[in-house]
């Protein structure tokens, strides 16, 4: 075995009634993995949230074994087992709370890429999702974003193949374990994808089989590794919609495509953006210019200039504001800068078109690229 402590790793992970967030819990009070199976069952019941049953479970667990068996079989299957302390985890994903604790990878994929969007959207997708997809995915690519999606049928294999066709490295969370694709039919696809520097990635068990339940775990993988969602077609019930929710109290970014009223098929996106859950888009440019790419792109004397903009003692507040707390809802931000909200609105207005904060679903504001390093 390469590494002994990967077993404690994997086996932590099968104790029942341990999830991530109390094998994280565990792991910070006992100081290490190996620890937790050591630890004796007075010492475990004074951890938060530990109880007598949970104790039980954690002291008399038996699954070393099987534990090792899945060392064996990922390292046969070259696949990389990535806990959520190491290097390579995505750091985006770290951020969530109830992210997995361990992540297993087929592929080359850069996981921590600068530029990651996750593309997401109904099973029975029509022909103007598709095209909306690619057509998005085609006017992206100068700027190289990683495409995230899960691999289902409709919008989410749209996504990954106009990923694959326009040489852009995609990846795609899996609700079960590696030992079989689901769907069977797009395993072609999969293989295309880890052969093109993209990748395939699941927090189950080798043995793990598809069920349906599985899918909302994997869904906020889609939506906590990406810096934003994006809902092409959705019903008002689904995945996708699960994956938007998630995003959002994630406070990253969602956007969605709308559609007639009538359209069944984007009644999900509609509904999304009229309560003020995405950002109606309708372009790539949308995505470019609400994510701040563009700015990157600006020259170096563009740049400069901005840096000696003039900016009045409170505009110069509710900047030093955004770039200690991220991104911030405007009744806070006028609680801090002790103005009131008519005012907070002009200020708010002046920065957006500075270009040097910019809006968000919510009235929430955050700081673009140029302005956040």
């Amino acid at each position: 075995m390469a590494d002994e402590s990967l077993k404690y790793q994997i086996g932590i992970g099968l104790i029942s009634g341990v999830g991530p967030m109390t094998a994280k819990k565990l792991i910070a009070y006992i100081g290490s993995v190996e620890g937790i199976f050591r630890e004796k069952k007075h010492l475990l019941m004074k951890i938060p949230g530990i109880g007598v049953h949970l104790a039980n479970e954690i002291v008399n667990q038996n699954v070393l074994e099987k534990a090792e068996k899945e060392v064996f079989y990922i390292e046969k299957n070259e696949i990389e087992a990535i806990f959520y302390t190491d290097e390579k985890y995505p750091s985006r994903l770290k951020l969530c709370e109830d992210s997995p604790i361990m992540l297993f990878v087929k592929g080359k994929a850069n996981l921590n890429a600068e530029k990651i969007i996750s593309i997401v959207g109904t099973r029975s997708a029509t022909s103007y999702g598709k095209e909306i997809c690619e057509k998005l995915i085609s006017d992206l690519k100068i700027y190289n974003p990683l495409i995230v999606s899960g691999l289902a049928y409709g919008i989410d294999i749209s996504a990954h193949r106009a990923a694959l066709k326009n040489q852009l490295s995609t990846v795609a969370i899996l609700g079960h374990g590696f030992r079989n694709i689901y769907p069977p039919d797009h395993r072609n696809t999969a293989t295309e994808m880890l052969d093109s520097n993209g990748g395939l990635i699941t927090e189950f068990f080798s043995d793990d089989k598809f069920e349906p339940k599985n899918f909302l775990r994997r869904n906020r993988i889609i939506a906590g590794m990406s810096e934003a969602t994006i809902v092409v077609e959705s019903s008002k019930k689904g995945g996708a919609m699960f994956t938007a929710e998630m995003a959002n109290s994630y406070n990253r970014d969602v956007f969605a495509f709308p559609a007639r009223t009538t359209d069944k098929h984007s009644e999900g996106c509609n509904f999304l953006i009229k309560i003020n859950k995405a950002n109606l888009i309708t372009s790539a440019e949308d995505v470019e210019y609400l994510l701040n790419w563009n700015t990157e792109h600006k020259s170096k004397t563009q740049q400069l200039e901005n840096q000696f903009i003039t900016f009045t003692e409170d505009e110069q507040k509710i900047i030093s504001l955004l770039k200690e707390n991220g991104k911030l809802n405007i009744d806070i931000i006028a609680s801090n800068v002790n103005l009131s909200m008519s005012e907070t609105s002009v200020l708010l207005l002046n920065l957006e078109f500075a270009n040097v904060i910019k809006s968000l679903p919510g009235k929430m504001y955050d700081l673009t690229f140029l302005y956040k390093n």
